[in-house]
Formats: structure tokens, sequence, C-alpha cells
């Protein structure tokens, strides 16, 4: 936990891998101040996740998934990818 008014660091994403995948397939997103995430989402829709370090987390297509940006949210900050993630039928 940060104090002395110290405002932490914005989430950003800097990609993800692999590119396009199934519903339950995990996907690892790489960035910084991932740590602590609170949400993601695949398009808007909510998925399973693990935060694995302040670099990376790996989170699960969800059912109901569509093709489009993936994002994470920390602290009420919100990073979201410049690429689209591909749902695969």
């Amino acid at each position: 936990m940060l104090s002395a008014g110290l405002t932490p660091p914005k989430p950003s994403i800097s990609g993800f891998r692999p590119a396009e995948g199934r519903v339950g397939q995990k996907i690892t997103v790489s960035g910084t101040a991932l740590v602590g995430a609170t949400a993601v989402t695949f398009n808007g829709t909510s998925a399973n996740f693990v935060g694995n370090a302040s670099g990376f987390v790996t989170a699960t297509v969800p059912a109901g998934a569509t093709s489009g940006p993936i994002s994470v949210i920390t602290g009420g900050s919100t990073a979201t990818s410049k690429n689209s993630f591909t749902v695969l039928p």
C-alpha cells in the first residue's frame, strides 16, 4: 500500500499472446503496473484472471467474448490494448 500521498503508477498494456484464441484459452497480457489488477475484460466481457507479477496477467477468454481490445483495471485506472484480440469460433 502506498502512503505519503504517492499516486500509484498508471497501468499500461504492451501486448498479449497469443493474439487469437478460443473461449477457455489462457492469454498472457504484458505491460507495466499490472500488479493489483481488479478486473480483466475482453472487449468489455469480464474474464477470470491471475496477476502473476507487476508486468504480467494471465486471463482466460470468457464465454460470450467478442474480438476487440483487452483491458486491465488496477486501482481505478484502466489500461487498454492498442491491438485487438481475435476470438476464434
